[in-house]
């Protein structure tokens, strides 16, 4: 083995080493589901945040956002991340106190007190598919770095069919580490590996800032002559067209990304759906002694949002630079895959270790969220009530832990299926197809539990039901997902409409939700509901 390559494996083999050794460290001794999903709400706020954080920067965020930045030159993506602090305040004065005063461990299990159990099954079954789904089209990301790794060793790029199989064993691999510490220590081993791959995470991100800006001849001067000054424009754009007026100027404001009014309005609804109705990032905010420092997690986690994603987008935009004043004939065509192209043939020997350990990290920190709150929203909305009711404390916390193993299979399918259509269609941009994924269902459910806490005696299981379908296929339509379907066999379903616009993916939740909710409140609860007292 080349004793540099053998440095970086070094590298890399400390860091699967550390993290499994912490975890089930941090995580031993578990004796109920409490401790499972909870971690007896015993974790210091900071930590919470740490792992928020770990939670959110997928593989997904650690190549998507760099490939945003490289593809546009610009940090117009950034406007999403203003809706996300709005949100984050609204998810703490609005969904947090009711999650502690019913005292629930999976967060659909508030449903049950205020409408029912259809409600309940609805919403815990919406997620269950969208967590597999989305964690999966995440996870096959970090497989990136191996088949480009692989292709560096051998010296020529592997075909379709080896490149899949790199991509297999990488999601395995990965899925098999990360599952070993999350199905034995539970909540606490999740958080307190989410802390260690958070800090190693940004430090690569700063690290390849800070090599990539030092690597261009002429620093800040050449940055400028290559992109040219920077304008508002390129941090702020309204997607409003002067050329067009009435609803043609809004139509085509809705067919853009990334806009003002996406951040402020769609990002907001995208972000209180899934801090606030996903049992993927509440898990963990429920893990604080008490609702003051779980909101102080929480929005502190909005306010790190801003400097992760200029981060990651001046990652993009530095790359652009570079690859204009260092041609590259083998330089990747997909945006995607230009980060992990940089970090293997240009960092130098250890530092390049480190960042495929913030690869791996952002990769295993958001899998174990996903595989800890899917097994335990299965545990308590279907296990505990329906397969194994009356179960004592042992068996629940056996049932969890085989139900972490078995999504931790389905995830390896979801991931690979993800990589073989990657692999076909190369030039998908990826973080509009993670995002996109739940934003086809996150509107209905998060229209529910809005229905649930804004109002006291609207809502009930057939109209929660009846409003979620609604929702959904409003979604689909304004998303123009039957034709896009369609168009994958070559056909189309129906023309489009010239008045409907074809809305991009930070509006969809937002309709979604405002749907979802005006259907519902149109039915009565059958009692005026009142919340528990608590002391």
């Amino acid at each position: 083995m080349d004793v540099r390559l053998g440095i970086d494996t070094g590298v890399l083999l400390f860091y699967f080493v550390a993290i499994i050794a912490i975890g089930l460290f941090m995580g031993r001794r578990e004796r109920d589901l409490a401790d499972f999903a909870l971690g007896r709400r015993q974790i210091a706020w900071w930590a919470i945040l740490a792992s928020l954080i770990a939670a959110e920067t997928s593989a997904g965020t650690f190549f998507g956002t760099p490939g945003e930045g490289f593809t546009f030159r610009n940090y117009t993506y950034l406007q999403l991340a203003l809706g996300t602090i709005l949100a984050r305040v609204l998810v703490s004065y609005i969904f947090i106190k009711p999650y502690y005063d019913y005292k629930v461990y999976s967060i659909y299990e508030y449903l049950t007190a205020r409408f029912g159990v259809g409600t309940k099954n609805a919403a815990s079954a919406v997620f269950l598919f969208t967590r597999l789904l989305a964690s999966g089209a995440r996870l096959y990301v970090a497989a990136i770095a191996l088949a480009l790794g692989y292709e560096m060793v051998r010296g020529v790029r592997p075909n379709q069919t080896e490149t899949l199989f790199i991509y297999i064993g990488a999601i395995v691999a990965i899925v098999l580490l990360t599952a070993i510490y999350t199905t034995l220590g539970g909540i606490k081993a999740v958080i307190w590996t989410d802390v260690i791959q958070a800090s190693i995470m940004i430090g690569s991100a700063l690290t390849a800032v800070g090599l990539l800006y030092f690597s261009i001849p002429g620093g800040w001067h050449e940055i400028v002559q290559r992109h040219g000054e920077f304008h508002v424009s390129d941090f702020i754009t309204s997607g409003l067209n002067p050329a067009k007026s009435g609803w043609e100027k809004i139509k085509g404001m809705f067919a853009i990304e990334y806009t003002i009014f996406a951040g402020l309005i769609g990002s907001t609804f995208m972000t209180m759906s899934t801090h606030g109705t996903d049992q993927d990032m509440v898990q963990r905010m429920l893990t604080a002694p008490d609702v003051r420092r779980s909101r102080r997690s929480v929005i502190m986690s909005g306010l790190a949002d801003i400097p992760i994603a200029f981060t990651f987008l001046s990652i993009g935009v530095l790359l652009w630079v570079f690859y204009q004043t260092h041609t590259d004939p083998a330089l990747p065509k997909t945006p995607n895959e230009i980060f992990c192209h940089y970090i293997l043939y240009e960092m130098p020997v250890g530092i390049r270790g480190l960042l495929l350990a913030g690869i791996f990290a952002t990769a295993m920190g958001s899998l174990s969220t996903a595989l800890n709150a899917l097994a335990t929203s299965f545990t308590r909305d279907w296990y505990e009530p329906y397969i194994q009711p009356g179960s004592t404390a042992e068996q629940s916390l056996s049932a969890v832990r085989w139900a972490t193993v078995a999504f931790s299979i389905l995830m390896i399918v979801v991931a690979s299926t993800t990589a073989y259509l990657v692999i076909v269609y190369p030039n998908v941009r990826i973080i509009p197809i993670v995002l996109g994924i739940y934003g086809y269902t996150y509107g209905s459910v998060l229209g529910i539990f809005l229905t649930g806490m804004l109002t006291k005696s609207r809502g009930n299981n057939f109209g929660n039901i009846v409003a979620m379908i609604i929702g959904f296929v409003v979604v689909a339509i304004l998303s123009g997902l039957p034709n896009n379907i369609a168009g994958l066999f070559g056909g189309r379903l129906y023309p489009q409409p010239p008045w409907l616009p074809v809305m991009e993916f930070p509006w969809w939740i937002c309709f979604g939700t405002i749907v979802t909710f005006s259907v519902a409140v149109l039915f009565r609860s059958g009692r005026e509901h009142h919340p528990p007292v608590v002391a």
